[in-house]
């Protein structure tokens, strides 16, 4: 059986990305975007992840990936939710994504906050892991949800990643690592 698996590996200003997606009633669905980190390139970690998926690219992924490349070079982007297999995570970090979406630029939340808004009160940890496992990071912009003590927290493409994507909306980072600012979401 030949796997219908495809990826595009992509520079970015933060190295190289990989958008792995499938043909979906003959429109292309983003399954994963994956960054490049200090361990691995995004060409690594895709042949690892998806090793019987193929090189490929159609109009609409190349679209994708250049509206990528912008969001990272600073500029205001917003990604349309319709291309990703949102169908692929689980009920509970669907709502979280959505939720981390809804998020507008220049603004950020808390986990904390995130998760009193779908519901989940105490809920810090378990929005965090379900960021932790987003498998959409940049089109849905999950560098915008930060700890209550105002803190980074974490992100796949690396903390310092993290910071410079709020750099780019806006955000002064303190020397200890907080996040200065008044404008929260939710």
């Amino acid at each position: 059986m030949i796997d219908s698996t495809f990826y595009l590996i992509t520079p970015s200003a933060f190295g190289t990305f990989g958008i792995i997606w499938r043909e979906f009633r003959e429109n292309p669905k983003v399954y994963r975007i994956i960054l490049s980190n200090k361990q691995a390139s995004a060409l690594k970690l895709v042949q690892n992840s998806f090793p019987t998926a193929s090189q490929l690219s159609n109009p609409i992924i190349l679209n994708f990936a250049k509206l990528i490349q912008g969001f990272l070079s600073g500029q205001a982007v917003e990604f349309d939710l319709k291309l990703l297999a949102l169908e692929t995570c689980s009920e509970f970090q669907r709502r979280v994504l959505l939720a981390e979406y809804g998020i507008p630029r220049g603004w950020v939340s808390t986990y904390g906050r995130i998760g009193k808004q779908i519901g989940v009160n105490q809920g810090a940890r378990a929005v965090g892991s379900a960021l932790a496992g987003n498998p959409f990071p940049i089109a849905i912009h999950c560098h915008r949800a930060i700890r209550s003590d105002y803190k980074l927290g974490g992100y796949q493409g690396g903390v310092e990643m993290k910071g410079i994507l709020l750099k780019n909306e806006g955000f002064k980072i303190s020397k200890s690592g907080k996040v200065i600012t008044h404008r929260f979401y939710y």
